[in-house]
């Protein structure tokens, strides 16, 4: 547990810097290893020798508290946020959570697995990044996810679809029509492709990808952009196949052809 707090506080672009690290670690008393180490060993020797000196694991619950105290995140309240979302799953197998108010709470139970992990800590951004959903996808959602909206994440996610396929092509269209000009042979070799689009399975291929892009978007994106949130609701299970299919799509544009209309 105390390898797996050192790693998400010293997480390398949203948790605490150096500086910060060794400033705690004076406030609260603890030996310092030194500044030459990376942040998450640094982090990781000071809390394992601090909980041999007291034989307890009080230290290491004080230096997450101070570090998530919510003064020192006044006008940053998304980086807090950001940080919870990774020391969370590190304490929950501690049975414990960072609150709203940045104090250490605890959860009731332990948890000991990975599926555990993500339903004790209810981030769906833990468990997007632990099923390895694509970069692509969480860049469009990554703040609905931290908020636990489901509902607005799978909207946000839908439309990153549509947004890298204008970025690709140059296109201002959207949606279906959006689709029709990136993936459609009316007018010679489409715009976009999958694959390359010489023989009649790849040319299959090629549409089944584009019928799964209109699936996707009238399935997902449609009725979230017309319907309140009440009136259709998202479930996380059903978020979390989204954003693999998603993944699949996106993985799929990282090899595609393009051209310009």
């Amino acid at each position: 547990m105390v390898t797996a707090i050192a790693d998400a506080l010293g997480e390398t672009s949203i948790g605490l810097t150096g500086s910060e690290i060794g400033r705690i670690l004076v406030q609260l008393g603890f030996d310092d290893p030194g500044p030459d180490m990376t942040k998450r060993h640094r982090l990781a020797v000071a809390l394992i020798n601090q909980q041999r000196k007291d034989n307890a694991s009080n230290g290491i619950i004080r230096f997450v508290a101070e570090s998530m105290s919510i003064g020192r995140y006044l006008g940053r309240q998304e980086r807090f946020e950001e940080l919870r979302d990774v020391v969370d799953p590190a304490l929950s197998l501690a049975g414990l959570r960072i609150r709203d108010d940045g104090r250490v709470a605890r959860l009731g139970r332990k948890a000991t697995t990975f599926d555990e992990v993500a339903a004790l800590t209810g981030r769906l951004l833990a468990e997007s990044q632990r099923r390895g959903v694509h970069d692509q996808v969480l860049a469009y959602c990554r703040e609905e996810l931290i908020r636990q909206s489901t509902f607005h994440a799978v909207s946000e996610a839908v439309k990153g679809a549509c947004d890298r396929l204008r970025t690709m092509t140059g296109l201002i269209l959207d949606g279906s029509e959006l689709i029709d000009a990136c993936f459609s042979s009316s007018k010679g070799r489409p715009l976009v492709t999958i694959n390359d689009w010489e023989t009649k399975s790849e040319a299959s291929e090629h549409t089944g990808f584009a019928n799964l892009l209109r699936g996707v978007i009238g399935t997902f994106r449609n009725p979230t952009a017309h319907a309140p949130r009440v009136a259709w609701p998202v479930s996380e299970p059903d978020a979390l196949d989204v954003f693999s299919t998603l993944s699949y799509i996106h993985r799929r544009l990282d090899a595609a052809r393009t051209r310009r209309p």
